[in-house]
């Protein structure tokens, strides 16, 4: 007997570098938009991208400073909020293959790990995909 698949009413698969241009912010709209409508999102982090979830980033960004006193959070903070806040509609998957090759290994905890071998089925559960960053 077949275990159930989760569905996904949404894919982003994202490969652009994470601070080239506003790819990260487009995903984060867009994921935020779904999960406001009740829908479930999952991202696949492919390439460059796989930096945004590193625990080296710690919880916030560096200090800006025009505003000191202000904390951001990191983008795997951000990630790591993301999931905890909308209870299994909402999963971040990094690229084995991309994290290995510009040495991204050390993820947050709650990323998932993948191979690329598994991005057709990732793709095959979901409703919708959008391709999201470069070539």
């Amino acid at each position: 007997m077949a275990l159930p698949t989760r569905r996904w009413d949404l894919l982003l698969i994202m490969t652009a570098p994470p601070h080239y241009n506003d790819t990260f912010t487009t995903v984060l709209r867009l994921s935020e938009a779904m999960l406001r409508r009740g829908g479930a999102v999952r991202v696949w982090a492919c390439g460059y991208a796989n930096m945004l979830t590193q625990d080296t980033h710690g919880e916030t960004k560096p200090k800006n400073t025009r505003a000191p006193e202000v904390a951001y959070p990191s983008s795997a903070a951000i990630v790591r909020q993301l999931i905890a806040g909308n209870e299994g509609r909402f999963g971040w998957i990094g690229c084995t293959t991309c994290s290995a090759e510009r040495g991204a290994t050390n993820h947050i905890a709650e990323v998932l790990m993948r191979s690329p071998g598994r991005l057709m089925a990732t793709m095959a559960t979901s409703a919708k995909t959008i391709f999201i960053g470069g070539a």
